[in-house]
């Protein structure tokens, strides 16, 4: 079933479908509001995800994100979702900002690189958290906007370089920490170099639609993992992205690791998903496929439970898809209207605007044993098409969902 896109969701970042917040725009703007919305954010998502550095939440909620977006977007500005900033660029949801700035484990004497500058407000949160931050951003009109709104919201210790962030700033290395939020093929070697012995890199590294998160120590001049979780982020704009090795296929859509058979046993992920929230992986030789599977539990109303894969594809020769999956529940309720547990799919345009979103529309109430669903009517693939969300999870509701082999396959093609 077709449904109306909640709102632009950037592929950077959670959207609201994936958070459970519904998207009520208001129109009350007053300072007390927005630090209201801001408040509400960091208790019910940023905490409630797992993010526990005292200082980081400080920061999330003194950081006024309304700033750093455009003005028709600001009643959106404190829903955990990305948005639109120009140049088929997104300023990245508010949970993705507080995970990063929490892996790089911030200090006041910390002097931070920052690749990938956007709107500027990844720039502002760490700026209270540490003693300078130098950032740099290739796009011209988004270096040039959000330099402008740092200086007027005063800023003082961020300093912003318009330019190729993989070459880093050599003038100003070495540097303590270096944070990239932009996604690269493999870890540029100069933001190696101008990283000090011991110093910290967050950095999401990978193809185009399956990146890992990286949190890496440099050790004896080279980089040593420390921890890794899937992702998934808006590549580097022009040459970086054109020179990747794996390149994304839009003709052939497919679900990755949609049985669930990948090892996760060593790993605190599903292997191929990101930005996965109260779900486990499950093993039973009586699965529908293998002898995985993945089970998502809430027992709080309107709580995230979750899992996201992103895909290319084009939509210009992709006319239709089939979605299907396995799943069963137990004890599964609605609390409120807004609850949808089940399978989805979003698509976006070029511009990363959404296109729709399209749900299996199987009655998932209640407890039921192992059965197969599938989507009632193939999804019509907009022509403008060239992305997709694969969505699975509670999405609010409680109770127990478990699924296995999850399919994204093609109906139809053209010339």
């Amino acid at each position: 079933m077709f449904r109306k896109p909640f709102a632009f969701v950037g592929v950077a970042c959670l959207s609201l479908l994936a958070t459970g917040l519904v998207c009520a725009p208001s129109a009350a703007q007053t300072p007390a509001q927005l630090e209201k919305q801001r408040n509400k954010l960091v208790d019910e998502v940023l905490v409630q995800g797992g993010i526990d550095n005292k200082r980081v939440l400080q920061a999330m909620r003194t950081t006024l994100r309304h700033e750093f977006v455009e003005s028709q977007h600001r009643p959106n500005a404190y829903f955990d979702m990305s948005l639109p900033i120009g140049e088929k660029q997104t300023i990245s949801g508010p949970f993705i900002v507080a995970y990063m700035t929490q892996s790089l484990d911030p200090q006041p004497t910390d002097k931070v690189l920052e690749i990938g500058t956007g709107s500027g407000y990844q720039a502002a949160v760490l700026s209270p958290l540490v003693k300078e931050v130098y950032s740099i951003e290739i796009l011209k009109p988004l270096g040039t906007r959000a330099a402008q709104v740092l200086k007027k919201l005063k800023y003082e210790n961020v300093f912003t370089k318009i330019g190729d962030g993989f070459l880093g700033w050599e003038e100003h290395a070495p540097f303590d920490k270096i944070i990239v939020t932009c996604s690269p093929e493999k870890v540029p070697q100069p933001l190696v170099d101008q990283l000090v012995e011991g110093g910290l890199m967050v950095i999401p590294v990978g193809e185009r639609y399956q990146q890992t998160l990286y949190s890496m120590r440099k050790k004896d001049g080279k980089l040593v993992e420390v921890s890794r979780r899937p992702t998934l982020f808006v590549p580097m704009t022009g040459r970086a992205e054109e020179r990747r090795e794996v390149q994304p296929d839009p003709l052939h859509p497919a679900t990755v690791n949609g049985s669930f058979e990948e090892d996760a046993s060593q790993v605190t992920f599903i292997p191929g998903w990101f930005y996965e929230r109260q779900v486990s992986w499950e093993t039973d030789p009586k699965a529908p496929q293998g002898t995985h599977y993945i089970k998502f539990k809430n027992e709080q109303p309107g709580r995230s439970a979750h899992v996201l894969q992103g895909f290319p594809i084009d939509g210009s020769k992709v006319h239709t898809l089939e979605l299907s999956a396995w799943v069963k529940h137990r004890n599964l309720q609605l609390d409120n209207k807004e609850d949808h547990p089940g399978v989805a799919v979003t698509l976006y345009d070029a511009g990363r605007k959404a296109l729709g979103t399209w749900w299996i529309e199987a009655s998932f109430l209640g407890t039921h044993d192992w059965r197969q669903v599938k989507i009632s009517t193939p999804i019509r693939v907009p022509p403008a098409t060239r992305e997709g969300i694969l969505r699975l999870g509670l999405f609010g509701a409680t109770g127990e969902l478990s699924l296995d082999d999850v399919r994204v396959t093609i109906k139809s093609t053209g010339k």
